[in-house]
């Protein structure tokens, strides 16, 4: 069986590194890649084929591939060129983008979206959200050192002492946690705000200082994401955070709610009465944003505040994203591979039940199919 790794446009990772590809040699399968797929990471044609694969144009990686592999969603130019019965793996984004999944449906292509897979300890391995979060979580505070006009760390000179700076984060998730620690190893001041009590503990492990809100609703049933919070519970967070963050030289927006807009945490009135020089970073952009101000993929100034709209750090970081996002899909496909090289697709498992979207000329994923009526 062949493989296949398509290229990703405006985006630096790549499915799967070299080493990924010598990786699923020992599957017993063969791999495809296409022309100048890694450039962004660094990486030529050349090692792809050192490390034993093929290296093709597009068009023919797909002709000849069982299963193809993408970092973002499939495009639309690239679904007309798919084969009925072939299987496609890659972030989706499903709960937004109904005419890729329509697309799929009709061209009876077995799609798996990477960014569904079930939140459960033994998919922990396959957790592509999760990787890349941590990815996010790091740079986001690197980014905001580098345009903050103090210093991250107290400085003692013989000029005298510089205080720290004091870092918001907003949501205490994989991406929050890392920018907690991140903050914290550069000697920054760290509060943060989440709406699950359960995360204070990690949240003050790493050294930063929980700030909670009264009222606030935890779903245990929702896998440990955040869930929709009463309009009550909201004003009072709202103030709270508009408290915090006007004294606050960062701000980390990391808030999102799986299928959702991302919900609204920094107003424009808190914007404006932030020091001027602040910086907000906003890793919920591409959903909305959980400041009022963000513009997603852009960097504006409002009133001396820098609003950094950015949810795709991770392709800042290509080279080790690439690494962690490859490692993810590997350990999916030894799900649906046998150990003679075969595809395997037992819908009985739930991570590969969970994780598929379409199949058969249907749509399988139940929310899904329910947000597309």
């Amino acid at each position: 069986m062949k493989i296949g790794i398509l290229k990703d446009t405006n985006d630096n990772r790549v499915a799967l590194l070299p080493e990924g590809v010598v990786a699923l040699s020992k599957l017993n399968v063969s791999v495809l890649v296409t022309k100048s797929a890694g450039e962004g990471a660094f990486i030529s044609d050349k090692d792809y084929e050192e490390a034993g694969a093929g290296v093709l144009p597009e068009d023919d990686v797909i002709r000849e591939s069982e299963i193809l592999l993408k970092v973002n969603p499939v495009e639309k130019i690239q679904v007309e060129k798919f084969k009925e019965g072939q299987v496609v793996v890659s972030v989706m984004n499903p709960f937004f983008n109904f005419e890729l999944i329509n697309n799929l449906k009709d061209k009876k292509i077995t799609s798996f979206g990477m960014d569904v897979i079930p939140r459960t300890t033994r998919a922990q391995a396959m957790d592509v959200l999760s990787s890349m979060a941590t990815v996010a979580g790091y740079k986001a505070v690197l980014d905001a050192a580098g345009r903050l006009p103090n210093f991250f760390m107290m400085f003692m000179s013989a000029a005298g002492t510089i205080r720290p700076a004091k870092v918001l984060v907003l949501g205490a998730g994989v991406a929050g946690l890392q920018a907690i620690a991140t903050s914290r190893k550069l000697g920054a001041v760290v509060e943060v705000f989440d709406v699950r009590a359960a995360v204070k503990e990690e949240v003050m492990s790493l050294g930063g200082k929980f700030i909670e809100v009264e009222g606030a609703k935890d779903d245990v049933a929702a896998g440990g994401y955040a869930v929709e919070q009463t309009e009550e519970f909201k004003q009072k967070q709202q103030q709270m955070i508009q408290d915090h963050a006007i004294s606050s030289n960062v701000v980390i927006c990391t808030a999102q709610i799986p299928g959702r807009k991302a919900p609204l945490l920094i107003t424009e009135d808190t914007v404006g009465k932030m020091k001027p020089g602040s910086v907000i970073i906003d890793l919920a952009a591409s959903t909305g944003g959980n400041c009022a101000v963000t513009k997603n993929d852009e960097v504006i100034n409002y009133k001396d505040v820098r609003v950094v709209g950015n949810s795709n750090y991770p392709s800042d970081m290509p080279v080790d994203a690439s690494r962690m996002y490859g490692k993810n899909l590997i350990n999916f496909l030894k799900l649906i591979i046998n150990e003679e090289g075969k595809l395997n697709l037992d819908f009985e498992d739930e991570i590969i039940a969970g994780t598929c979207l379409t199949h058969d000329n249907e749509i399988t994923n139940e929310r899904v199919k329910e947000l597309i009526k």
